[in-house]
């Protein structure tokens, strides 16, 4: 069984699915600073032998680049999902002791890109329908599935304005997911939802983050690098997806990855 499977592995083609992370990348402006990383052991001349060493400082918040949101991230009326109450019980100066992202497994799924935006990117701020998201369905999505939804705005990484002001999935496309009954969702924009005015129903801006995290527990995976994948046509995958164990965090870098 492990020489098929790693034979199969083989003759696979493997999309990375994380953006390159670097200090000025693109942030949301509630997890500013965004990525900074610092070298504080040098290479030098003078080293009492011939290895020298060289190391860093990462300084970022979990929700900068590609990273995933655990269940604690969100609340409604202070409630996290299942119900639970944020008190000082559960959040604590250091981080949550329920629905922390180190309760959450490693995600290995059947993943299924919905590309919206096709061979032209979308509008700003444009909400995703379920219409769109039925349309763009080539592959039938299945309880349990990954979905990962494409506004083609991932290609404008280098370009912070631009990608602020990507397209997202209204609310009642996430609806529509969470009646899907996904294992997690994702887009390649920085919050999934359109950063926009609140939701005329719900009355919250990034309604999703109410209707998946909290509602639905639906874990979100934002800022993530479709192109390549949705210039190779491809509709289904195995989706690899692994957050760090950082306990009481709500959330992590991932590096997510497409088999097909």
């Amino acid at each position: 069984m492990i020489a098929d499977l790693l034979e199969s592995i083989s003759k696979a083609r493997v999309f990375d699915l994380e953006q390159l992370r670097y200090a000025g990348a693109p942030s949301h402006p509630a997890h500013q600073p965004g990525f900074n990383y610092f070298l504080h052991r040098h290479h030098a001349r003078g080293a009492p032998e011939a290895r020298t060493g060289a190391s860093g400082i990462v300084v970022m918040p979990e929700h900068s680049g590609t990273h995933i949101d655990a269940l604690a991230h969100q609340a409604e009326n202070l409630t996290l999902h299942g119900g639970i109450h944020v008190d000082e019980g559960v959040q604590t100066s250091v981080g949550f002791k329920k629905l922390g992202v180190e309760t959450m497994a490693p995600l290995v799924s059947r993943g299924v890109l919905l590309d919206v935006a096709g061979e032209r990117r979308l509008d700003p701020e444009h909400a995703i329908t379920p219409a769109e998201l039925e349309h763009a369905a080539r592959a039938e999505v299945r309880l349990g599935d990954v979905v990962l939804v494409r506004t083609g705005y991932g290609a404008l990484w280098s370009n912070p304005d631009e990608y602020l002001r990507a397209a997202g999935v209204s609310a009642a496309g996430s609806r529509w997911l969470a009646e899907k009954k996904a294992a997690a969702v994702g887009a390649d924009n920085m919050a999934f939802d359109v950063m926009g005015p609140a939701d005329p129903e719900l009355k919250v801006t990034l309604p999703a983050h109410i209707l998946l995290l909290v509602r639905a527990g639906i874990p979100i995976i934002e800022n993530l690098n479709l192109e390549e994948l949705a210039a190779a046509k491809v509709d289904e995958f195995v989706f690899v997806c692994l957050p760090l164990k950082m306990r009481g965090a709500t959330g992590s870098p991932v590096r997510p990855i497409a088999i097909a």
